[in-house]
């Protein structure tokens, strides 16, 4: 074949091909860190941050030890749920840039990937201010009483701390700006600094005496409070004391403590987990990297913050912990090195996450999900620097810290992050889930009870620590879900949700027992064979009216033997049959087939089209004249010169856009054109289908019917259907109510039942012989009605006396049919024209202002040398009528109990 030596698809994750942006780049851009540098480090440094030098105090302060160490052990617990799903994602296919968004857009498709991406972006621009108000907060401390001249050397208030906290920003984005690899160098001598400055602190207890302090802090109203505090160094009495919560009020924002908000502000050390999979685009082996890296800073960070909490409520008096939450300088051997870490740390911290949200940024207008007003955020420098996203990312950061307090903004930030948690959970569960043959993650610890925990706790946690922020955050989700729904392009990263879709229909075909099919719940289940769509899109309008929630297939034959072919040429035309179907809006499934004959074809789309329960049992042909037909592409706005924007949909159209659907389709047969089918032919597929227990319509003049299209404003008001459900080719059987007549019957009250014809009128015409002198008909009326208001069908009923007609039957035929079988045992002489007229001129008299007419459909004649005559007879019948559909039944679809 063709396409077996071709070269390998650029793979994303589950092996799904990248977006178009990113197949088209011209040259791999260089990928220059590793484990250590680039996953553990920004990952042990963003989970330190400010909270271990600035809150540590503040959380066994307020929660006490024993709660302290429980905020810890679920927020870890939390983010090592999470990080199972990252590690087995990061590690089933090739991760480029963008880390935590890209992992969620292939996994989860646009729509999801889109809004959870647009969401982390926000977290980690939030997170960044966080960082910075910190590292301002800690500056402050150690220049708060520094005077130079009477004049203090850093002024303190709202604005200043703007002031400040712009300056800090504005060196963040210079070092972004040069480039990731040069702060993930740095970043490794900035956690150095950290890590001695974490030594210093814990020798510290051994080398600094007990001591007391007295902190004061202006309250609000010009008040000013003192507290007088203890440092005790290594103390059993002190441990007992911190062992409970003690709650009380936060001095920085003047509002009381509790578990929610204390939580809220510790888990700022945990939203650095994806620090390293923010990095994917820099790193040279990411499925390898970031799972043992971040799994390595996780635990590091854990052993440290445990060490931390038993050694601050052990030395520490509750008063000094809640009152100065830089204690830390107060009591350590040398207070410049906790100075120094702490601006290292917060600095780190923010510089990784303006560089994570940046990259994330840049993928998201890399796959142009969002449209113009993220498109320069593409742009990259020659070494590869996404600077305008880095720029867009400061502006915003820019904005959050107009909150002025740290505190203040951990509850959103701790929010963002817990929901794009819950996305990856939700991504590996859904992949989990799917049973996708391709997810195949080298990462084994996990499964889908660790990933549907993980949302469990993700989402409790949300609503714990805000309710207002987390049903705010879901809201927002969901708009850009939406607005991601209709306005993304089509992907080719592929979409779990098909998977899914796939993996429970499948399940619930298992469960459609064809044995347990009851006449209650019978639906038309319909195979209309399509032989060229330019002239049947209108038939296939009005048929998917008919569907009633049933099974709707375009069948289409291309004549040819596999054998002339060095491929099948069948499947390189379901994209442009799809296409078809979405353009014309119907909700229709499509099935070709090669054949050497349409009749052969046809037989084996009705042997094997479907699935279980799921069959057709009604086929549906147009039908067989002389009429030249027109060509609806030429009618139809949908399929004319579209508008820029509606090209430009188009193009992401599966590759067919409006020129190539138009051009392979061939022209509508003229006059002088041979046939494709003959009539022996034609009749033969007819008697096929009733052969193999399939109900089958033929349709005529349907292309004159109006307002069918998906963007019709028809209401069905004026039209009428008309049913005449008796056989008007067989007067001697037209006192019969067979299943043929209750078949045409259902399927009209189906067309009543659909939109667009839920409002028309429906009426049904009996033929009755009236000089016969017999009132049998009466009876026969009678029992009609009430066969009606069994079935629950309102119409209105006229009686159509036709004795001409039955006269120029009875001249035609030597003597009335015994029966069928005696028909199909020997020919009987065909109809004559004066029958034929006078059954078309009653149709015409009572029906020729009908919308749709359903007429009784004979069943074929046995012997194929009559086939051109009984389609002369049925055009007979039926000419100049107008859209109308002969209808013969072979199943029984109607049921008078409940």
């Amino acid at each position: 074949m063709s396409n077996e030596h071709t070269p390998l698809l650029t793979s994303g994750v589950c092996g799904l091909a990248s977006s178009p942006a990113h197949a088209g780049a011209p040259k791999k851009e260089p990928r220059k860190l590793d484990t250590f540098f680039g996953v553990m480090v920004p990952t042990v440094l963003s989970m330190f941050s400010i909270v271990l030098f600035l809150r540590t105090g503040f959380i066994v302060g307020h929660a006490g030890l024993l709660q302290g160490l429980l905020m810890l052990v679920v927020a870890y617990t939390i983010i090592s749920l999470t990080i199972l799903s990252i590690c087995a994602i990061s590690t089933n296919g090739a991760i480029k840039g963008g880390g935590a968004y890209y992992m969620i857009s292939r996994s989860l498709g646009p729509e999801f990937g889109g809004s959870i991406g647009l969401m982390f972006f926000l977290a980690k621009v939030c997170a960044c201010g966080v960082y910075v108000l910190g590292l301002v907060e800690a500056i402050l401390n150690v220049f708060d009483a520094a005077v130079l001249g009477g004049v203090r050397v850093l002024p303190q208030g709202y604005w200043y701390n703007v002031l400040y906290s712009a300056v800090v920003l504005l060196l963040c984005l210079l070092v972004c700006l040069v480039g990731a690899h040069i702060y993930a160098r740095t970043a490794f001598v900035i956690l150095l600094v950290v890590n001695v400055t974490l030594l210093s602190i814990l020798i510290s207890p051994l080398a600094v005496p007990a001591q007391d302090f007295n902190i004061t802090h202006h309250g609000p109203g010009n008040q000013t409070r003192h507290y007088d505090v203890s440092y005790t160094g290594f103390n059993a009495t002190t441990l007992g004391n911190n062992l409970w919560r003690g709650y009380t009020l936060d001095y920085s924002t003047n509002s009381v403590m509790s578990f929610a908000t204390v939580f809220a502000v510790m888990f700022t050390s945990c939203t650095g987990i994806m620090a390293g999979a923010n990095m994917s685009g820099e790193l040279k082996t990411p499925s390898a990297s970031i799972p043992k890296g971040t799994i390595l800073a996780v635990v590091y960070t854990f052993i440290v913050y445990v060490v931390l909490f038993f050694l601050v409520s052990s030395t520490c008096e509750r008063d000094l912990l809640t009152q100065d939450y830089g204690f830390f300088q107060r009591i350590n051997v040398w207070p410049p090195f906790v100075t120094i870490g702490i601006y290292c740390g917060a600095l780190s911290a923010a510089m990784s996450s303006m560089i994570g949200a940046s990259r994330i940024l840049h993928a998201l207008a890399e796959d142009q999900l969002f449209g113009l007003p993220l498109a320069p955020a593409a742009i990259k420098s020659s070494s590869g620097n996404p600077w305008v996203a880095v720029m867009y990312t400061w502006a915003l950061a820019q904005c959050v810290v107009f909150a002025g307090q740290l505190n203040a903004v951990a509850g959103l930030v701790t929010v963002f992050y817990l929901l794009a948690y819950a996305a990856v959970d939700l991504a590996c569960l859904a992949l989990e889930w799917a049973s996708a043959p391709n997810f195949r993650p080298t990462f084994q610890l996990f499964s889908w009870h660790t990933c549907l925990l993980g949302i469990i706790s993700c989402l409790v946690m949300m609503f714990v620590i805000n309710p207002v922020y987390s049903s705010a955050s879901i809201v927002v989700l969901l708009l850009l879900l939406l607005f991601l729904h209709y306005r993304s392009p089509t992907s080719s990263w592929g979409y779990i949700s098909q998977a899914l879709i796939f993996h429970q229909v499948r399940k619930y075909l298992l469960m459609l027992d064809v044995r347990k099919d009851h006449v209650k719940f019978w639906r038309p289940q319909v195979l209309l064979m399509v032989s060229n769509p330019r002239s049947s899109s209108q038939l296939i309008l009005f048929v998917n009216q008919l569907k009633k929630g049933g099974l709707f297939v375009l069948g289409h034959v291309q004549l040819g033997d596999l054998d002339s072919f060095p491929s099948d040429p069948v499947q390189q035309q379901y994209n442009f049959w799809l296409s078809l179907v979405d353009k014309l809006g119907v909700k229709a499934f499509v099935d070709l087939t090669l054949s050497p004959s349409v009749r052969q074809g046809t037989q084996h789309l009705l042997r094997i089209t479907g699935l279980g329960g799921m069959k057709p049992n009604t086929l549906v042909l147009g039908f067989y004249d002389s009429c030249t037909p027109d060509d609806y592409f030429l009618q139809d706005p949908a399929f004319c010169h579209a508008s820029p924007g509606k090209m430009q949909e188009d193009n992401y159209n599966f590759g067919v856009d409006l020129p190539s659907l138009q051009a392979h389709f061939p022209p509508v047969r003229h006059v002088e054109s041979p046939r494709w089918l003959s009539p022996e032919e034609y009749v033969g597929i007819v008697s096929d289908a009733i052969k193999m227990d399939k109900n089958v319509c033929l349709g005529r003049y349907l292309f004159e019917l109006q307002g069918e299209g998906r963007d019709s404003k028809v209401d069905g008001s004026e039209r009428t259907i008309d049913v005449w459900p008796l056989n008007l080719l067989q007067p001697s059987r037209c006192d019969r109510v067979d299943v043929c007549s209750l078949f045409l019957l259902q399927m009209a009250c189906v067309l009543n039942m659909s939109g667009r014809w839920r409002r028309a009128r429906m009426r049904i015409f009996l033929n009755v012989e009236a000089a016969s002198g017999e009132q049998g008909w009466a009876v026969n009326e009678e029992t009609f009605r009430e066969l009606l208001r069994k079935l629950r069908i309102r119409a209105a009923i006229t009686i159509v006396p036709w004795d001409a007609a039955v006269q120029s039957y009875c001249a035609c035929r030597a003597a009335p049919e015994d029966g069928e079988d005696a028909a199909e045992a020997t020919p009987p002489p065909p109809l004559s024209d004066d029958f034929l007229s006078a059954v078309n001129g009653l149709l015409m008299e009572h029906s020729s202002q009908a919308a749709v007419r359903f007429l009784y459909l004979p069943r074929p004649p046995a012997h194929y040398s009559q086939s051109q005559q009984y389609l002369s007879q049925l055009e007979a019948v039926t000419n100049r009528l107008g859209p109308t559909l002969l209808i013969h039944g072979v199943t029984p679809v109607t049921c008078t109990d409940f």
